[in-house]
């Protein structure tokens, strides 16, 4: 099967780059990753107004509609220009609010608009933090059958990503119980495992992309090191395996948008497939860079970090594996 993008949804690839471009968004992660948030809310805002966040937000609350294929377009584009703070959760928690109906809905009219950011720890993850809880406006965690919103957070822990700022949320105030709870919080799984996948393509077509641009300018024995067959080697392998991650990433996308089949095996094919591809963008990266590829000056450095956290966030390849692997056990 082939898996093409329509016009409308390639122009809404090409106008988030375009708005990316101008934002400098190493300038950004490197703010945020100072505990200044001001520039990354700044382009928060503006990723509400192309529609982003809407994405997974019903028009009724001035969203755009469910619509998980310009989902995984846009968190593809946000990859690729390393944008930080809880893109994932935000639209994770907003399909998990819509999922326990009107009265948890007060919150996605904020969301759609990006007044309103919200982070959830994974529901189906055993880490103890989430992500960017000191600046999110509503915290959310999911124990079980129980939701709750924190109260409070404790403080920054160190990560290897220093974007990734991870906090310990406070159990706070039961919003929600019961099995409706449980089945919200899969779906809203299945969403942050989408955009995860599409975020780590992302990040691994700019590693790519700045590796080919890097082995053409630097010289070795008067020629250009990509030149040089076992580097042409590397780098055809990290684009024989985006290659055959996009679709997977598509196809994942396409299912849960039509809710046929089993989405949550897909989803996690595409994501195990991403968390591989993104590890060795990220490994082929570091080794033609040479000892450059670990200074924290150059930006590549950005992508690099953010790649070992997405392998693993939001299901760690093993997990999805097993998730894939499982309807055909016994």
């Amino acid at each position: 099967m082939r898996f093409l993008l329509d016009d409308e949804q390639r122009e809404f690839a090409q106008s988030l780059d375009a708005l990316l471009k101008s934002a400098d968004t190493p300038a950004v992660v490197r703010a945020w990753s100072n505990g200044d948030h001001g520039p990354g809310r700044a382009l928060w805002g503006r990723l509400a107004e192309a529609g982003v966040f809407g994405l997974s937000v019903p028009g009724e609350h001035d969203g755009l509609g469910f619509l998980p294929v310009e989902l995984a377009v846009a968190f593809t584009e946000l990859g690729r220009h390393a944008v930080p703070g809880p893109l994932v959760e935000t639209v994770a928690a907003a399909a998990l609010l819509d999922g326990l109906g009107d009265r948890h809905t007060t919150w996605l009219p904020g969301i759609a608009s990006g007044k309103t950011v919200v982070t959830l720890s994974p529901p189906e993850d055993d880490s103890p933090y989430a992500l960017d809880a000191d600046m999110a406006d509503l915290v959310l965690v999911v124990t079980g059958d129980t939701l709750r919103a924190a109260g409070s957070t404790g403080p920054v822990q160190p990560s290897a990503d220093p974007a990734r700022r991870l906090s310990r949320p406070t159990e706070g105030t039961v919003l929600a119980e019961g099995p409706q709870v449980r089945r919200a919080a899969a779906h809203a799984a299945d969403v942050g495992r989408l955009a995860t996948a599409a975020q780590a393509l992302g990040v691994g077509r700019t590693l790519l992309d700045r590796t080919v641009a890097h082995v053409r300018e630097r010289h070795q024995f008067g020629r250009p090191v990509g030149s040089f067959q076992a580097i042409k080697h590397r780098l055809a392998d990290v684009l024989i395996s985006l290659a055959f991650t996009e679709p997977l990433v598509h196809a994942a996308a396409l299912s849960l948008a039509s809710a046929a089949g089993d989405s949550g095996r897909d989803i996690a094919a595409a994501k195990a497939a991403a968390g591989d591809t993104v590890h060795l963008a990220a490994r082929t990266a570091l080794q033609c860079h040479g000892a450059i590829g670990y200074t924290d000056e150059l930006d590549l450095s950005l992508w690099i970090r953010k790649s070992r956290s997405l392998r693993t966030a939001w299901g760690t390849p093993s997990a999805c594996r097993v998730r894939v692997l499982t309807p055909f056990q016994g």
